[in-house]
């Protein structure tokens, strides 16, 4: 197999913005950590990221904390070489991951942002006939904002969500997440509803003009929506509900989990939900949880 290709690089980043959200200076440091370990394999003579072996990749860990660097800055860089040889691997652009044994310095665990739920209100109001989705256009985005927080799928997930994949009267829907593996999420009656109203007034008239795949979610030439698509749609109601901190996709699927944990779902059942193979992934909404308990007490117990 050849070696990944500048080009395909960069489409790793393209998408951790797309996808996963990174603020532009986390992405930065992603993009400086890749160059460093490139720089790395050069000076010890392997020819691309492809012929990096376990031990090329554990070398360069050493490396980095020989010359001094702190351990949140080390895990970062495990961090960013992780997502890119899983990236590559999911692409078929190499055969193995150097990096799977790696471990992360302990460091505590970073909280995701997560949306409160007047915050969640407001976003998902905004979708309203005004401005340039006076076309109809409105109700696909209130119908995709809606699916994105009852379900808590990924942007993939949903730009791949297919009409078939919907079951109302079960009021589920069949996801294909990471490595196609399948799983059933519930959705909620107010989402489906939002889906229904815009298959039957807008979808309809979108896919007469093209080849859909029978996907749900299209854009106005009647082809699926992108994830560039995606992100906009949020960023753009997000600015309409005049919230200033920084929303993208995958706050909703923060949000969801985390609201879930706050009502007292059991771990196992969010695990499942958001397709995680590991239930420690999970976890970090436990202390997503946690923190808010603490907030909600500081605010209103006398003695807080």
């Amino acid at each position: 197999m050849t070696a990944p290709r500048i080009r395909e690089i960069e489409e790793y980043f393209r998408f951790l913005q797309l996808e996963k959200g990174l603020s532009p200076n986390t992405l930065e440091a992603y993009r400086r950590d890749v160059g460093v370990y490139c720089g790395f394999l050069a000076a010890e003579g392997i020819g691309g990221i492809g012929l990096a072996t376990d031990e090329h990749a554990a070398a360069f860990v050493r490396a980095l904390s020989g010359v001094g660097l702190s351990a949140k800055s080390i895990a970062r860089t495990i961090s960013a070489l992780k997502g890119l040889h899983r990236y590559l691997l999911g692409e078929k652009k190499i055969d193995t991951d150097p990096t799977q044994n790696l471990e992360l310095p302990r460091i505590g665990h970073a909280l995701p942002d997560v949306l409160s739920y007047d915050e969640v209100e407001l976003i998902l109001s905004a979708a309203t006939p005004s401005g340039t989705t006076e076309s109809g256009l409105w109700m696909r985005d209130r119908a995709l904002l809606e699916t994105l927080y009852a379900t808590g799928i990924r942007v993939s997930e949903a730009t791949t969500l297919k009409r078939a994949d919907i079951f109302p009267d079960q009021q589920l829907i069949r996801v294909f997440g990471k490595g196609s593996k399948e799983r059933l999420v519930p959705i909620g009656a107010p989402a489906l509803e939002w889906i229904a109203r815009y298959s039957e007034g807008v979808r309809v008239t979108l896919a007469a003009k093209k080849q859909t795949g029978d996907a749900v979610f299209l854009n106005w030439r009647g082809r699926p929506l992108s994830r560039v698509a995606v992100w906009n749609i949020v960023k753009e109601y997000t600015r309409r509900a005049g919230i200033e901190k920084d929303v993208h996709p995958h706050s909703f699927r923060h949000s969801f989990a985390t609201h879930l944990l706050e009502g007292g779902a059991d771990l196992r059942s969010v695990q499942e939900m958001l397709g995680h193979a590991d239930i420690a992934t999970t976890q970090i909404y436990t202390h997503v949880d946690r923190e808010l308990m603490k907030a909600e007490h500081a605010k209103y117990h006398p003695r807080g």
